[in-house]
């Protein structure tokens, strides 16, 4: 097994594989495709030592005995290695091909959604009619769009019942595939005249009111709340351009945040690798972007046809011309470090050049011609300019004197249906908003930022260069390592670039030394703009008191600690009233997510990191509970599939056909929306928690087991020398990974004193540990 793991670092390609030195004139090998695998790993050691080696590991990781079914990101070749080297592949679960047919559906989306945008936007209204039954009076409207085909068309419904406007967003309804149109049912206590309908793409259409026929017996109709605004994957220009048509719309409820700290941009240089073998091979780069001159930078190697000449470059524009020296038989002689030498020396201005990843260049360069390209493929109107990263604010009262709540999303580019949540989330905030109570409590007296992609560039390059992008596009590798073959395998991991358990700290879960790796911390902890981002917005705003950082995929429900070292200690644990905290919200969460339809996630993927997936050195959620003190969750939306035929569970996937993504988007918009739910009801929480030690007071014959009991998930601060508690004192602390509240052993003769905080702040007792007040609990356990 040792050898077969060696032999794995062998290629030079798929990013996350270390890649070793190739034979000296080796052919430079094509470039390949990339697939995921679902593979079979014989025991815990073979899977460390895969990560070590910076292989790729998605999040599906599944034991069973000693072994793990693991899935990794891998090239043809690899696979190939793997199998030769006794790693079986088990299944193939996503193919380059099928990454494109998803691709493909994008795009159809995106023609149909541009086409009803092109077109004057007109409303039909098809019905608008009331009715009474023995429930009472209701008001029924169906209407139509030229517009409705896409889900980002809203239609609004506006009528004076009582003297009273009212307003309502109406649910759109498709029907396999096909707009129907949208409509709404709600109760009135007295019938409208009219009801007029407004589109926010511009279009208007008012309509009388009239009763409605029949002997129709409505029952009790459901709260109306109107959900499905995402009907594509979007790409980040799309998100942002949302987030700016929802401010406009809203201008009363949201305001957009631009972030301080722009991007690099979705830029690369231009390149090209000119020579076939590794040793003669020279590798050019533009000093400009792309996009700013250097793909029009065209590089020449001649043999100028003359005996014995010296080795020149000539610059004209941008076209560089390498006339290779020549021996006395008139044959090229120059080597590739003499040709990069003289590109360095002559041509500047223009290029910088290197030896093929940094070999010694003594192989003699051949006549070969390339025009330099920064191989970026995204449409002309993705800007390629460092991006201002925004965040939809939204709330009644946007001046931090409301709990602020943060979700955010796409830390990991290819991750694409994480950021729909937060959109989705935002349509329901707004657009229920003015005729759905219990939203309008929530945007009333909460203040939720929502942040749709923190990792732009990657998104972009996700999209539209290689779909497997986890990281941001800046490039921390030397000259010797940016090579344009290489250009899938730079960028840092995001969710491992924060301060809290990071890899420069010790902890696992990260690479500093491989720029490759796909989990690369960077060169320094929040070396990446949009890593410091995160940490401006929490400390710009202190109201923030809960977070949750949105991934794919797995179906994981996590909080920290999130990291360990390598002796497998993680981070401090949280007490165990906030660990109880913890539990009880992800209830009321989780059963949000199941409401949509029926995805459970399982209770062994529910949990602290490190209990239910693997140590992330430096992850951002850690950094918001350890230094800013917010409950700070890690969403893994996707949870796995069972398949009835097969009889097994079947991963969906980063980026799963847009059908399963849909359903996956609302089901954790639900649950964002869980969070935000446990952030209101906390806010009215000013009712101090109660405890009891069991046993009390007493004389006892031996040492005496002291539990806790609670009116609610509280911390517990204690003494056991008589002395006042407070919150230097000792706390409960949990009796073991996974494992309920401790509990105290009294072998002699002590008074035990202790108050109880929850987790909105209020003290048992109103009891104050910084005054002299001495209203906290006691009780005096005496050993005979």
């Amino acid at each position: 097994m040792a050898t077969a793991l060696t032999a794995l670092g062998i290629s030079t390609f798929a990013p996350g594989f270390a890649g070793a030195e190739r034979d000296k004139g080796d052919p430079i090998p094509e470039e390949e495709s990339i697939a995921i695998v679902e593979l079979e790993v014989p025991n815990r050691k073979a899977l460390d030592k895969l990560a070590e080696l910076g292989i790729t590991l998605d999040h599906g990781i599944h034991q069973h005995g000693d072994g793990f079914e693991v899935e990794v990101v891998a090239t043809p070749s690899q696979i190939a290695l793997l199998k030769k080297n006794g790693i079986q592949v088990k299944d193939t679960l996503l193919t380059e091909g099928q990454f494109n047919q998803n691709v493909a559906e994008r795009s159809e989306a995106l023609q149909i959604q541009a086409s009803a945008a092109a077109a004057e936007d007109t409303i039909k209204v098809l019905r608008a009619n009331h009715y009474t039954n023995q429930s009472g009076t209701f008001l029924y409207v169906e209407a139509k769009s030229s517009a409705g085909t896409s889900a980002s068309t809203a239609l609004t419904a506006k009528w004076v019942e009582g003297g009273e406007e009212k307003t309502i967003t109406m649910s759109r309804f498709v029907d396999y595939g096909e707009y129907m149109y949208h409509w709404f049912e709600v109760p009135v206590a007295a019938v409208p005249k009219s009801v007029t309908i407004t589109s926010n793409q511009g279009g208007t259409a008012e309509s009388a009111v009239t009763e409605w026929l029949g002997d129709r017996k409505a029952g009790n109709p459901k709260k109306h709340y109107v959900t499905n605004f995402v009907d594509h994957y979007m790409d980040p220009t799309e998100l942002y351009e949302r987030a700016e048509q929802l401010a406009k719309e809203f201008p009363d409820l949201v305001e957009i945040i631009d972030m301080p700290n722009k991007t690099n941009g979705y830029r690369r240089l231009a390149q090209a690798t000119m020579g076939a073998l590794t040793t003669n091979a020279v590798v050019v780069s533009s000093k400009a972007w792309g996009h700013e001159g250097g793909n029009d930078i065209s590089v020449e190697f001649v043999n100028p046809g003359v005996a014995s000449a010296p080795l020149t470059v000539k610059v004209d524009g941008k076209k560089i011309t390498v006339e290779l020296a020549t021996n006395a038989s008139g044959a090229a002689v120059s080597t590739a470090r003499q040709v990069v030498d003289a590109l360095n020396n002559q041509a500047s201005s223009l290029v910088t050049a290197t030896t093929y990843r940094g070999n010694a260049g003594t192989g003699v360069v051949t006549p070969v011609s390339a025009k330099l390209t920064d191989n970026l493929k995204a449409p002309d109107d993705i800007s390629r300019e460092p991006q201002t990263v925004k965040a939809i604010r939204i709330g009644k009262h946007r001046d931090g004197s409301k709990p602020g709540v943060l979700g955010y999303a796409q830390e990991h580019a290819r991750e694409w249906v994480t950021p729909l949540v937060t959109i989705e989330t935002a349509e329901r905030l707004l657009r229920n908003y003015a005729h759905d109570g219990e939203t309008k409590q929530l945007v009333n007296n909460l203040d939720i930022f929502l942040v749709p992609s923190v990792n732009p560039d990657g998104a972009h390059y996700s999209f539209y260069d290689f779909n497997m992008q986890r990281r941001n596009m800046t490039n921390h590798c030397g000259p010797n390592e940016s090579d344009p073959a290489y250009r899938n395998a730079w960028g840092v991991d995001l969710n491992r670039n924060h301060s809290a358990g990071s890899a420069y700290h010790g902890f696992v879960g990260a690479s500093i030394s491989n720029c490759r790796s796909d989990t690369y911390a960077g060169p320094a902890i929040n070396s990446e703009p949009e890593a410091k981002n995160l940490v401006w917005l929490a400390d710009k705003n202190p109201n923030i008191k809960f977070a949750m950082n949105i991934h794919s995929h797995g179906g994981y429900f996590m909080w920290s600690p999130g990291a360990y070292d390598p002796n497998r200690v993680t981070l401090p644990r949280p007490t165990a009233g906030q660990e109880a905290f913890y539990w009880a919200a992800s209830n009321e969460i989780l059963t949000d997510i199941k409401e949509h339809r029926g995805t459970v996630i399982k209770p062994s993927r529910t949990g602290p990191i490190p209990d239910v997936l693997y140590s992330a050195a430096g992850n951002s959620a850690d950094y918001l509970w350890y230094e800013k003190g917010i409950y700070a969750w890690n969403f893994e939306v996707g949870a796995q599939l069972w398949n009835k035929n097969l009889k097994r569970w079947e991963s969906v996937g980063f980026q799963p056909p847009y059908e399963e993504g849909h359903e996956e988007a609302m089901e954790f918009a639900n649950g964002l929306i869980g969070l935000i739910k446990v952030a209101y009801n906390q806010s009215k929480d000013k009712q101090p928690p109660s405890t009891k030690a069991v046993p009390g007071n007493g004389k006892y014959s031996g040492p005496v087991k002291v539990a806790f009991e609670t009116s609610e998930a509280a911390t517990i601060y204690y003494t056991i020398d008589g002395s006042k508690p407070t919150f230097e004192s000792a706390h409960i602390r949990l009796a073991g990974t996974r494992e309920p509240a401790e509990v105290l052993t009294i072998d002699k003769t002590a008074t035990i004193n202790w108050f109880a905080v929850d987790a909105a702040g209020n003290i048992e007792k109103n009891y104050n540990p910084l005054t002299n007040g001495k209203n906290f609990n006691s009780v005096t356990i005496t050993i005979k």
